[in-house]
């Protein structure tokens, strides 16, 4: 289980690292210019998990500026539906809806106020993937297809495996899905070693938003599906 320790603690101290860019300081939106507030937008959400959760922050002067709650009449709006605000010593302050995946595919549209009455509005979709392949419990060493549902013809996934041996490689890349299919190699599992293997397939999209203030901001939107198998070695001819 070392190789899937060291690849946990990888990922704490990366989250842990994006985390520590961004202030959790907490300040008011009626202190400051509303064209200095940066739109923090995240989407993300996991097939196991079965939940989507909409984050929203509003940072004063750029993506690690100070976050900020929202005076009156100041407020943020998903789909027609007031958000109510909330914060951590962790995030600062922040706009969060949590809905279940089934519910949430499609259209979507954010709508923010500031304090003088303009409004911004941000549409984006969301359209969960989909691992049409059933993962046998045990894989030989050949080559892998994976099929996807909810992807464009041409589109981009990370490909993430990890097995439990410390020295080994593992995968990590960005592949192309071509016609709804990604190809995992019998070259590529030859940097994994034999026993259980943990297949990671997530798909995220980060794009400025537009319809913002002058100091702009983004909106990301990601989506996991995790799978695990055993390897073995080849079958002799």
């Amino acid at each position: 289980m070392k190789g899937l320790k060291l690849f946990l603690l990888i990922t704490a101290a990366v989250s842990l690292l994006i985390i520590s860019c961004n202030s959790n300081e907490i300040g008011n939106s009626e202190d400051v210019n509303p064209e200095t507030i940066y739109f923090d937008y995240r989407v993300w959400g996991d097939e196991e998990n079965g939940d989507i959760t909409v984050k929203l922050q509003y940072r004063f002067a750029g993506p690690g500026g100070t976050t900020l709650f929202l005076q009156e009449p100041s407020k943020v709006e998903l789909d027609g539906v007031a958000i109510e605000a909330d914060s951590s010593k962790r995030s600062g302050a922040y706009y969060e809806v949590i809905k279940p995946i089934k519910e949430f595919a499609g259209r979507h549209t954010i709508v923010f106020n500031d304090v003088n009455g303009k409004q911004y509005n941000e549409e984006f979709s969301f359209q969960p993937i989909r691992l049409k392949t059933k993962v046998p419990a045990v894989i030989n060493r050949k080559d892998l297809v994976f099929e996807l549902d909810g992807l464009a013809p041409k589109d981009y996934v990370t490909v993430m495996l990890s097995d439990t041996v410390s020295f080994s490689e593992g995968i990590n890349r960005v592949d192309t899905v071509k016609n709804g299919s990604i190809t995992i190699t019998k070259e590529d599992l030859a940097l994994l070693a034999d026993g259980p293997v943990y297949l990671e397939i997530l798909k995220e999209d980060e794009k400025r938003v537009k319809n913002g203030t002058k100091e702009g901001g983004k909106i990301s939107i990601s989506y996991e599906l995790k799978r695990q198998f055993e390897l073995k070695p080849s079958k002799s001819p």
